[in-house]
C-alpha cells in the first residue's frame, strides 16, 4: 500500500516509574521516530505528580533534535503563577507544543475542585497560555461525551471555548466505534468548530486494561470487540495479531472518510503503533534516534 497523501501521526508516552520502563520508552521512541511524527507528547499524572519526569522526558526528546516535544499541562495541583512558570520554562527549552487539559482529581477525591488560585478549567489554561506565549495548544475531545458534561450540547460548547482561546486542535478521547467518531466530527463542523479533530487510537496490548481505561472515561466498548478477544487470556501471540488487525482496520475506514492524521496512544510500546502506520503506509523517512537514553 502507498502512502494516502497527506497522512501526519503524533505519538504519546508517559513518564516512566523506574530504569526498565525507561529503557522500553527510549528503545519504542528510537522505533518511532523515523516515521517524522508531527510531535510526541507526555503526559501528567492525574494529580499532577509526575510533573518533574513529565518536564524531565519532555526537554529530553526536544534536546535530541529530531523530534518535537509536547509537554502536558493541566489545571490540577497548581496556581496560576506556577503553571505559567512552568510553561515559560518550556518555552525556554525550545518547547514550542503544549497539551492543555483540565486535568483529573486526584484519586479519592469524589469529584474536581478547581485550585483557588489555579486556572479553574481547560479553557482558561489556554488562553493563560496563549496570552504567555504562541504556543501550538491541543486539547482534548471527547466523541461519547466527557462524563462528568451536563450534556453532549454542553461538552460541545466547552470544546468551542478551548479552540475559541487559542487551541490549535483537538485530540479525542480513545473510541473503537468509528461511527462515533464521524457522528462527533459532523456535530463540530454542524457547530462551526473548523479547527481539525484530530482521532485518538489506543492500540489494545491488554482487554483487561482497555475496559478499565474505558469505564474512567465514558468510552463505549463495542460487543464485536469483546468477542474478538474472547477465551484469549492465555494467548497473548493471538491477542497481538487481533490487536493489530483491529486498529489497522479501524485507521484504514477513518482515512477512507477523509482523516489524516492520527494521534496514538503507545502506553509506551511502538509495536502495535509501528505496524499501523506501516498499514496507512508510512515508511521511515530517517534514521532512528541518536542517544535518547542518555540523561540530559
Amino acid at each position: 500500500m502507498s502512502a494516502t497523501p497527506g497522512i501526519k501521526v503524533s505519538f504519546e508516552f508517559f513518564p516512566p516509574a523506574d530504569a526498565a520502563m525507561e529503557a522500553t520508552l527510549w528503545s519504542s521512541l528510537q522505533r518511532l521516530a523515523p516515521l517524522a511524527p508531527r510531535f510526541v507528547s507526555v503526559t501528567y499524572g492525574a494529580d499532577g505528580s509526575t510533573r518533574a519526569r513529565t518536564h524531565q522526558l519532555v526537554t529530553r526528546i526536544q534536546q535530541a533534535g529530531a523530534l518535537t516535544g509536547a509537554a502536558h499541562l493541566t489545571c490540577v495541583g497548581a496556581s496560576r503563577t506556577e503553571i505559567l512558570d512552568i510553561a515559560r520554562d518550556y518555552w525556554q527549552q525550545g518547547v514550542r507544543h503544549l497539551v492543555a487539559l483540565r486535568g483529573d482529581p486526584p484519586q479519592g477525591t469524589p469529584c474536581y475542585q478547581p485550585h483557588p488560585d489555579g486556572f479553574a478549567y481547560a479553557a482558561d489554561l489556554v488562553a493563560g497560555i496563549a496570552r504567555l506565549a504562541a504556543f501550538d495548544i491541543s486539547v482534548a475531545a471527547y466523541p461519547e461525551v466527557h462524563p462528568q458534561a451536563r450534556s453532549a450540547a454542553d461538552d460541545l460548547e466547552n470544546l468551542r471555548r478551548k479552540l475559541d482561546a487559542g487551541a490549535t486542535r483537538a485530540i479525542t478521547q480513545f473510541f473503537y466505534d468509528t461511527e462515533v467518531f464521524l457522528r462527533f466530527r459532523d456535530r463540530c463542523a454542524a457547530a462551526g468548530i473548523s479547527a481539525p479533530i484530530v482521532p485518538g487510537i489506543l492500540p489494545i496490548t491488554r482487554f483487561p486494561q482497555v475496559l478499565r481505561f474505558a469505564r474512567a472515561c465514558g468510552a463505549s466498548i463495542p460487543a464485536w470487540l469483546h468477542e474478538r478477544f474472547s477465551g484469549l487470556d492465555e494467548d497473548a501471540e493471538t491477542r497481538r495479531l487481533i490487536a493489530a488487525s483491529v486498529a489497522i482496520e479501524q485507521v484504514q475506514a477513518l482515512s477512507a472518510h477523509g482523516v489524516r492524521e492520527f494521534h496514538f496512544y503507545t502506553l509506551n510500546r511502538a509495536e502495535l503503533t509501528y505496524a499501523i502506520c506501516h498499514a496507512l503506509g508510512l515508511r521511515p523517512q530517517s534514521q532512528p534516534l541518536q542517544h535518547a537514553g542518555t540523561p540530559a
